[in-house]
Parts: C-alpha cells; sequence; structure tokens
C-alpha cells in the first residue's frame, strides 16, 4: 500500500454522496478559535496576550512579534499553532515586562484582544481544543442533509483520522520519513526527521481506523483492545469485550492505536492481529520504531456544540473539537469530498515552521 496520503482510502463512518462544497475561498470561511485549558490568573511575571490573525501563521506571526519586542524565542509560550488560511484567535504567554512594548506592536491582519498576567508560561499543549466555524460553499447538497450527517457524527463519534495537513505537499512526507527510520535519509535537521516520521506513524494508525470502519469495529470493542475513557482519560487494556461492549456503545469509552514507539507496547488478542495487518500494509514491523517514543491515540472523538447554518449557496457547520483533532475528519464525513487541497497544509501541534519539509508554503500551522 502507498505511503501517499488518500481520503479515498480512507473509510468513512457515514454513508450517502455528501453535499459536496468548497472550502477556504476567503479566509474568513475558516474560522478557529481556541479552547484555552484555562484562563489566566490576573497576576504574576508573565503576560498572557489572546491575538486574531488572518493570513499568517502562527510560527510567523512570532518570529514578527519577538523581533520587535526583543525577546527569545524560548520565552514565549504557546499551546497550539494555527492555520494562515483562516482566520484563528489564540492566547500567547511573553514575559511581562514587554507589556509596554507590546503596545506598539503592528502587523497586518493580526489584532490583540486582550491581554491578562498570569504565573506561569503557556505551554504546548495547554488547550482543551478548538472551536471550528466553516463555510461550505457551491454545495449540491442542502444543509439539511449536512446536518443530518453532523447529528449521526454527534451520536456516534468521529473517525480521528490524521488529516492531509500531517502528510505535506503531495502526501509525500511518510516516504521521507520512512527513509529516515531506516537510516537512508538525508535530511539532518533533528526537527524535521521528528516531524517526517510521525507521519509514517500517522499513516499507520490511520490504516488500523480504517480497518475498524471497514470491518464494523469502529463503535465498539474487541479483546486485547487499549480502550481509553473519555472522562477521566484512563486507559485500559480489555479482555472481556462482551462486558465493555455497552459503554462503548454509550460513547464513554472508545478504542486507541497505536502509534509505535520503544515506550508503547503493540497491542495484543484480536486487536493486535488487526494492528499487524495495518503495519503489513506498508510492508512494516513496529521495530522500525524505535527510535521514536511512541503514544496512543483515540479511533474516534465526539464534537460539541455542533450546529449547521443554511447559507445562499451553501451552509456553515460549527463545532468544537479535542486538542489533537482535525475539522478536515468532520468535513469530509460531511461533504465526501477531497478535503483541502496541498497548497492549504497545517501542521500538528508538536511541529513547528522548519519542520514543514515538503509542505508549500514552508511556515504552514495546525488549525
Amino acid at each position: 500500500m502507498s505511503l501517499v496520503f488518500d481520503w479515498s482510502a480512507l473509510w468513512a463512518s457515514t454513508a450517502g454522496q455528501g453535499t459536496g462544497g468548497t472550502l477556504r475561498r476567503v479566509p474568513e470561511d475558516f474560522r478557529v478559535d481556541e479552547v484555552p485549558a484555562y484562563l489566566p490568573s490576573g497576576e504574576g511575571d508573565h503576560l498572557f496576550v489572546r491575538l486574531e490573525k488572518t493570513g499568517h501563521t502562527t510560527a510567523h506571526l512570532l518570529r514578527e512579534l519577538t523581533a520587535h519586542l526583543g525577546v527569545r524565542d524560548r520565552d514565549v509560550g504557546v499551546a497550539g499553532l494555527k492555520d494562515r488560511h483562516a482566520v484563528t484567535s489564540q492566547w500567547i504567554s511573553l514575559p511581562g515586562k514587554v507589556e509596554r512594548r507590546l503596545e506598539s506592536f503592528a502587523m497586518e491582519g493580526v489584532r490583540v484582544l486582550e491581554t491578562a498576567r498570569h504565573g506561569n508560561k503557556l505551554a504546548m499543549g495547554h488547550l482543551h481544543g478548538n472551536r471550528f466555524v466553516v463555510r461550505v460553499r457551491d454545495a449540491a447538497g442542502t444543509a439539511a442533509e449536512a446536518e443530518a450527517t453532523l447529528s449521526l457524527l454527534t451520536r456516534v463519534g468521529v473517525p480521528n483520522y490524521f488529516g492531509p495537513q500531517r502528510f505535506g505537499l503531495g502526501g509525500l512526507n511518510a516516504e521521507e520519513g520512512l527513509r529516515v527510520l531506516r537510516g537512508e535519509s538525508k535530511i539532518k535537521d533533528p526537527r524535521v526527521r521528528r516531524f517526517l516520521t510521525t507521519s509514517v506513524q500517522s499513516m499507520v494508525f490511520n490504516r488500523f481506523l480504517s480497518l475498524r470502519l471497514e470491518r464494523g469495529l469502529f463503535a465498539t470493542l474487541i479483546a486485547g483492545d487499549m480502550a481509553k475513557k473519555h472522562d477521566t482519560g484512563g486507559v485500559f487494556l480489555v479482555e472481556d469485550a462482551d462486558a465493555e461492549r455497552s459503554r462503548a456503545e454509550r460513547g464513554e469509552v472508545s478504542a486507541t492505536g497505536t502509534l509505535f514507539g520503544k515506550k508503547v507496547k503493540p497491542l495484543t488478542l484480536a486487536a493486535g492481529e488487526l494492528e499487524a495487518e495495518a503495519l503489513a500494509a506498508f510492508d512494516l514491523t513496529p521495530s522500525v520504531f524505535a527510535s521514536r517514543r511512541g503514544d496512543r491515540r483515540l479511533t474516534r472523538i465526539f464534537l460539541q456544540d455542533a450546529q449547521i447554518t443554511p447559507e445562499e449557496d451553501g451552509f456553515t457547520a460549527a463545532f468544537t473539537l479535542p486538542k489533537g483533532s482535525f475539522a478536515t475528519s468532520v468535513l469530509r464525513e460531511i461533504m465526501k469530498v477531497e478535503i483541502d487541497t496541498v497548497d492549504l497544509l497545517e501542521l500538528p501541534e508538536d511541529a513547528d515552521d522548519e519542520t514543514a519539509l515538503h509542505s508549500a508554503p514552508a511556515d504552514e500551522g495546525d488549525a
């Protein structure tokens, strides 16, 4: 199986033709607002700043901001990276001493929405998720059809696929990532190498999730699964799948897939067989990921505050997703088309602008 990202190779969880349509005709068609894990306390040595930007990646904005303020990159905190092809808002943290200098900062397409003091620097991943408001234009289907699909996704969950943003220009990052893992790549930058290898992990995860959907295992559990509780985040081994089935059907727990690495054990029993099949599709074994730390990722996520608003030439979809999830996975289910072209790429929250080796342009950020 090819290591190039292809939506058509991944099973959808909903049936039907979809609404079709066009995304991101203008940046205002794609709105992303960060949902913080906490709000600043009002006191402390760090200045929290909520910014709105249009036409810039987070990385580009921070480069301009740090140059103006005269601070080091490592003194700036950010919870996640946001896309350029959207209107986005997010919190960043700065040393408190720059508060007066911030008043003179001006950048086209950037607004300071509010500021407040806090005791700690903002860290990567310190967010609950993101709120998306997405305008779909030129839709062949109706808003009612979109609403029916969104309602179903709200009940049964959304496949937590890594979207095309993870795989770079033409979806080719995983191919170079595999060369990195096998010691065949000429790329030296450790951050670029790390990001490229995450593409390989992501491709195997997507295949594992697609197999679950294909075989009717998306909203249930099987023996050997490492399941995760949605409320507490606790992870446990599923030994008796029948005993856990009702909790899975209610959306209380879901299976996880393996992002292979030295700190994560492969699945066992029936789940392990499915996982081995996903690896074999790319002629891979767990040992090739020995240089990676590894992790677990939920196979499904649940929408919050989801709604559809009819528009003259389509509709607007609004929903909130947990951190690390891709809006493209939701929109693909509704529209049933190839979501996002190769020049509208995003990076995940654990990447930076230097890791977009195969992206175009080279400093795209996560929405």
